[in-house]
């Protein structure tokens, strides 16, 4: 059987519109996402393919052509308002215009050798089937014995660290597992675009606080005003994607003593914990009171550059633990049983292992902060992850959108628009990010394009 499209398959299309109008067709549907208007939803890019002609072999000496008719794409109400990942859409760009990707936070470099060979003497022992449901044994200890290292808090293996499929799952599994629908559920905007899918999937009322530039420090006073008698729980990622911040001790300390007063949960994204480059991490679940109220969730991938292995965990108290576990059960029961054993090899890696990944990234990060700036940008700082957010309003284009769409078709570098994470993405419309998990020539070569060819 013979299959043919009527637009060619290297020609990705999202919304209603080629990519080629990105700029108005794009944003047009961001803005859509997030705002609660009664405007129809424009179809996602698979929705916008014309009708496909089917040849059927030949049967009994007659060839018949059936015509296939354009179906409206389903989705649940509460995923309705959401489109294809911005991570997806910019990558896919990079591929069609041959940019240089500092969109999406994966590296370009190779995770260490004695973790994948780890990984490789794990299927070879015959470490393949399923693991037990919330981790392999020794992960569970080795998970538990860094935590202690870093927070001096000493945690059961057995009854308090859930194994998931990266931080993301552990994640969804807190969200499924301890809110209710109906539950008001914190965030700080902007944030990781997951997080607020999960709460729509969940049930919760989302509600944002908004940090803003220079520093994008947290705004008590509004914090305290938001909280409100059916908040259960304020979901924080500390450092910060996309801005790079770090949650100091006196926001954490005003975090804690809000929660504690008024009885609310904390969530703690904490995947970048080992990328903290102008002060030490702290985990909220080490301040006083907290860890009883506290899920903490981090990754491998982020710290061995080994994104796709997806071996992520969630670490909270026994009551906490149960509803994080009937959720992950339900979602994926267990998580790649060889690469849960490489992942305690990988956390049991001398302490000089994460004083050079710090001092290599912190390199990176220099050859970007520099360039940019002299390419024209206003770069605000960055004290942990591996993303810079930076002011593109010097060039004169109109919005996040426009400017990334300039930078990767004119330019040649690709970056992320930042408006897609915030409630309200005028919030973010000046604003794009960049990532340095690259090696150093591909950030050089990103650098000399934009100090070439972009223009105030």
């Amino acid at each position: 059987m013979q299959i043919q499209c009527t637009w060619p398959a290297n020609e990705m299309r999202f919304g209603s519109s080629s990519l080629i109008n990105l700029s108005k067709h794009l944003y047009a549907d961001f803005r859509f996402v997030k705002t609660k208007t009664a405007a129809t939803p424009r179809p996602s890019f698979s929705a916008t393919m014309s009708t496909v002609s089917t040849q059927n072999d030949v049967v009994s000496g007659q060839s018949e052509s059936i015509q296939k008719t354009q179906q409206p794409l389903q989705v649940a109400k509460r995923l309705e308002k959401f489109k294809t990942t911005i991570f997806t859409q910019m990558s896919s760009l990079a591929i069609k215009y041959g940019a240089i990707n500092l969109g999406q936070g994966f590296p370009n470099f190779d995770g260490p050798e004695f973790v994948k060979e780890a990984a490789i003497q794990a299927v070879i022992d015959g470490k393949n089937q399923y693991a037990r449901g919330y981790g392999v044994p020794d992960l569970n200890s080795a998970i538990a014995e860094r935590f202690k290292k870093d927070t001096g808090l000493v945690v059961d293996p057995e009854k308090e660290i859930t194994v998931t499929s990266g931080c993301t799952e552990a994640i969804a599994a807190t969200m499924l597992g301890l809110i209710n629908p109906g539950d008001e559920v914190i965030l700080f905007a902007p944030f990781y675009d997951s997080y607020e899918a999960t709460l729509s999937m969940a049930g919760a009322k989302v509600k944002g606080i908004t940090l803003r530039p220079p520093d994008f420090s947290v705004p008590i006073d509004e914090l305290k005003s938001t909280i409100s008698k059916n908040t259960r729980a304020i979901l924080l990622n500390t450092p910060h994607n996309p801005t790079g911040k770090m949650f100091t001790r006196e926001e954490l300390n005003e975090i804690a003593s809000l929660c504690i007063e008024n009885d609310v949960l904390v969530f703690t994204d904490e995947v970048y914990d080992k990328l903290a480059f102008e002060m030490d991490h702290i985990s909220l679940a080490s301040l006083p009171g907290m860890y009883e109220r506290t899920v903490t969730m981090n990754s491998l991938g982020k710290t061995f550059s080994l994104t796709g292995w997806k071996i992520g965990w969630a670490i909270a108290p026994p009551h906490l633990t149960w509803g994080v576990r009937q959720a992950h059960s339900y979602l994926t029961f267990a998580t790649s049983t060889p690469m849960q054993w490489a992942a305690a090899t990988a956390l049991r890696a001398p302490d000089s292992y994460y004083v050079e990944l710090k001092r290599d990234y912190q390199a990176k990060k220099a050859i970007l902060v520099e360039g940019l700036k002299a390419a024209g940008f206003k770069v605000y700082p960055s004290s942990g992850t591996y993303f810079v957010v930076v002011d593109h309003t010097p060039f004169g284009l109109e919005n996040d959108v426009a400017f990334c769409e300039y930078l990767i078709k004119e330019v040649g570098v690709v970056a992320i628009p930042t408006s897609v994470f915030y409630l309200n993405p005028e919030d973010g419309k000046n604003l794009v990010r960049f990532t340095f998990c690259k090696d150093e020539g591909t950030l050089r070569a990103a650098v000399d394009r934009m100090k070439e060819k972009l223009r105030k």
